[in-house]
């Protein structure tokens, strides 16, 4: 076999010679394999392929083509979490599928089926988590805090606990779905409480799912205290919102031995306290602490950008409710203390009005921000660590917008539990992810990334001569390039 290489004739390959027609025959067939196996160059020799004759020929090679980027990052961190413990692999495409295409479980099974070739049935998947209800709960809670516990240092200290509530697509109520205050404002959907404990950076440590009429304060303490039992933690830091504080969650938190920094409700104080919080003049950034009967402390801060945040919201509510007057919507039954309903006042027997001058001497309150404590931490302490509340808050808005956590669709509480188990390591996975990517000082987004994982496939070529397979990963980006170089991918 010859080609030609700077005007001269060069031996590129010498396959054989014969006089006799049948091995003359066996010849060209061992070339024409060869010829194949060098990547397609055509025109070598005595062997001339059409360019449609040569697609097809590469065409008909391809023996696979998957999605494999969610399954070469995503499972690989997966695994490092410690979630492969779970030994079924179903469980693990469930997970990586809540990632990268969250839907119904319909949709999974064909996202399963076109993109992952996994043959899977939707009965299959129902099965299973009529199976993972009962036995996986407390092995991935236990998972998650061994990994959290590990990457902050081995030590846990503090935790955040915030509810939501969870909407389902149904009409009808039972135990466990009910209708109630809903904060996605789906009021007339039954729905359910998830109370969710998370550490310091926002990784998730536990859950529990409650009735969608539940009252907020009293979940939180059977969280904690399961929390606390599980996993031997003698004492706590635990960061809460205003709407969990009470006086029972005091109490009980103060007798499990547990620190607390909970938000303060500070209107709803002593009289006593009111006149002392509005007697600190305080400026912009400063606080003050003010000692209560009981040994714990309040803690009072001013800002300025919170100021200008509460008039407006006050502004804003006035307004509604001047529009709802103008319109005659608003009756006797309207004057409560329920938000800026406060401001209604009856006159005679009849007429509704509001009360400007309630209105205006709420602008005393503005900017004002208490915190209620057994700690020993300092104001600015105590006030940066309720700030990582905000973090909770993200997990909530990720696991309903990124992940899809609702509207659920299933009816039976034990698919229900399998459903927020599924998405709960969904965001411990999705977290931890964003934290390597941070710890790489990586210019890509959790979200740009999980985009590209969604066009990293995997094509598997044939060579028939030695039946041997080969897969390449295909790239068309740096970003994806990237990702991959970051989890020691071999390209192919």
């Amino acid at each position: 076999m010859l080609a030609k290489r700077n005007g001269t004739n060069v031996l590129i390959k010498t396959i054989g010679s014969s006089t006799e027609p049948v091995v003359i025959g066996q010849l060209k067939q061992l070339a024409q394999q060869y010829i194949d196996g060098q990547m397609g160059q055509e025109g070598l020799g005595l062997f001339v392929v059409q360019p449609d004759d040569w697609f097809k020929t590469i065409f008909e090679k391809i023996n696979d083509i998957r999605l494999l980027g969610p399954e070469l990052i995503l499972g690989k961190i997966f695994d490092e979490i410690g979630f492969h413990a779970v030994t079924d692999e179903l469980f693990r495409h469930l997970v990586l599928s809540r990632i990268i295409s969250p839907s119904s479980k319909l949709k999974t099974v064909r996202y399963m089926q076109e993109y992952l070739h996994e043959d899977c049935h939707v009965q299959r998947i129902y099965r299973y988590m009529d199976k993972l209800h009962s036995k996986q709960k407390q092995l991935v809670e236990t998972i998650s805090f061994e990994h959290t516990k590990k990457i902050l240092g081995g030590v846990l200290s503090v935790v955040f606990y915030d509810v939501t509530t969870i909407y389902f697509e149904a009409e009808q109520e039972d135990e466990l779905r009910a209708t109630g205050y809903s904060k996605d404002g789906k009021h007339q959907d039954p729905q359910i409480l998830l109370g969710l404990l998370v550490s310091t950076g926002g990784y998730p440590l536990a859950y529990e799912i409650f009735n969608g009429k539940s009252y907020e304060g009293h979940t939180m303490m059977q969280v904690i205290n399961g929390f606390k039992a599980r996993f031997d933690l003698p004492q706590l830091v635990v960061v809460a919102d205003a709407g969990l504080l009470n006086k029972d969650n005091i109490v009980e938190l103060t007798k499990t031995e547990c620190k607390y920094i909970l938000g303060a409700r500070i209107k709803a104080e002593k009289d006593t306290i009111k006149a002392a919080i509005l007697k600190l003049s305080l400026t912009n950034g400063q606080s003050a602490t003010i000692t209560r009967t009981d040994g714990s402390r309040l803690v009072v801060s001013y800002s300025e950008a919170r100021a200008k945040k509460d008039l407006r919201n006050r502004q804003r509510g006035l307004a509604k409710l001047e529009r709802s007057l103008a319109k005659g919507k608003l009756t006797k039954a309207s004057i409560n203390n329920r938000g800026y309903n406060k401001y209604l006042i009856m006159e005679g027997q009849i007429d509704i009005r509001i009360d400007h001058t309630k209105f205006d001497a709420d602008a005393c309150w503005d900017g004002l921000k208490g915190y209620m404590t057994n700690t020993d931490l300092s104001p600015e302490a105590l006030i940066g660590q309720y700030r990582e509340l905000w973090k909770i808050e993200k997990a909530f808005r990720i696991s309903k917008t990124d992940l899809k956590v609702r509207p659920v669709f299933h009816r039976l509480q034990r698919r229900i539990e399998a459903h927020i188990c599924i998405s709960f390591v969904a965001y411990k996975v999705y977290k931890e992810f964003e934290r390597q990517l941070s710890q790489r000082k990586s210019h890509i987004t959790i979200e740009r990334a999980i985009e590209c994982l969604k066009t990293i496939f995997g094509v598997t070529i044939l060579h028939p001569p030695s039946g041997l397979k080969k897969r390449m990963i295909h790239t068309n980006n740096e970003d994806q390039i990237l990702l991959l170089k970051y989890y020691e991918v071999d390209l192919g």
